[in-house]
């Protein structure tokens, strides 16, 4: 089976294959040369291979310095794997165990936000870290934290989609940070305290930024949202998994309004994130006698978490306990791997950590 990170048993020395099986071949400068050495390999064959290999790893590390140099992301480490092996003791293969803050440096989450399918897991796992897992970074990983979410603002000020969504990320993570500066202390948070408060200087600058945003209608004359059917409308309508983004579309036109004041709209919203328990408790009646789906689903979620919806999330191998964002090939063992990994939901990826 071949060992997926460091291993106590290599590097530094070479092996030859024999007639025997395998066995070590020191080098001639370390003074204890084996003396027969035909009865290893041919030489010049030897030469030519370690010749082979070491202009291979020249090549290998001037692409990786190349690569760091240009590279114009802000973080400082570049991890060429876009997996990581989960592992929460020691071994005599490895030593240690894997952090909250090592994922989050080795699992590429700023080409991730630039996926729709994962920027709304990103987003969530952002908001999570920020509310009680930013003291668990380290350094480098909280430098990453701020890098993705700078990121992740610029993207929503370009693209004007997301706004709400970011805007609450911000107002957790400067929340947070209000209350590990003068509350807590200056001790939890790594760094000096200045850099942070110029940190937090920077989301009030990116909360008025998003404030500032003016969405602009679109210049072309074409089919509209509106243009279609109502039943088109409506069956649109009922794959949105967010009430507000149901009221905010109902203000867009007077027509839409109407839509989306439509009973079995929320009664279906309502059902998709609660069970029938959880309604059954938070019954509410309109003046007609009939049960008002809309109140019922805002109290529910004052209540209750709502069920989370990703287009793509972080898999977990559990043969080989290999984390990895699905679609990404990892070093696993399995006859077949899809049929091992597990989808992990943001909480469930903190709670992977959490020794």
């Amino acid at each position: 089976m071949p060992f997926l990170g460091q291993d106590w048993r290599s590097p530094g020395q070479s092996w030859v294959k024999t007639a025997d099986g395998w066995k070590r071949f020191l080098d001639e400068k370390s003074g204890s040369f084996v003396s027969d050495l035909s009865s290893y390999c041919n030489k010049e064959v030897y030469n030519k291979e370690n010749l082979f290999n070491s202009l291979n790893y020249d090549v290998a590390a001037k692409k990786r310095k190349k690569d760091i140099l240009n590279s114009k992301t802000k973080t400082q480490y570049f991890h060429q794997e876009k997996w990581i092996y989960v592992h929460k003791g020691s071994t005599k293969e490895r030593h240690g165990y894997c952090t909250l803050g090592e994922a989050f440096n080795r699992l590429d989450f700023s080409t991730a936000i630039l996926d729709s399918r994962r920027f709304n897991y990103v987003v969530r796992l952002l908001e999570l870290i920020a509310k009680s897992q930013l003291t668990s970074l380290s350094g480098i990983a909280q430098k990453n934290f701020m890098n993705i979410l700078e990121k992740v603002v610029l993207k929503v000020l370009e693209d004007q989609q997301n706004i709400r969504l970011i805007r609450e990320l911000l107002q957790t993570l400067y929340t947070s940070l209000c209350t590990l500066v003068q509350r807590v202390g200056k001790s939890v948070l790594v760094g000096n305290i200045n850099m942070w408060v110029y940190r937090m200087e920077t989301i009030l600058h990116w909360q008025q930024q998003l404030n500032n945003i003016q969405i602009t209608r679109p210049a072309f004359k074409g089919l509209t949202f509106t243009d279609l059917p109502l039943c088109l409308q409506l069956n649109i309508m009922q794959r949105l998994s967010d009430g507000r983004d149901l009221v905010s579309l109902g203000q867009a036109a007077p027509d839409l309004h109407v839509l989306s004041e439509d009973r079995l709209l929320w009664k279906k919203l309502c059902q998709y994130h609660f069970s029938e328990r959880q309604i059954r408790k938070r019954l509410i009646l309109s003046d007609k006698g009939q049960l008002d789906w809309k109140k019922m689903y805002f109290k529910l979620v004052r209540c209750y978490p709502r069920k989370e919806q990703y287009g793509d999330t972080l898999q977990l191998c559990k043969h080989c306990h290999i984390l990895s964002w699905k679609g990404t090939d990892h070093p696993c063992t399995a006859n077949n791997p899809e049929s091992c990994s597990v989808p992990l939901s943001p909480q469930d990826f903190i709670n992977l950590f959490k020794f």
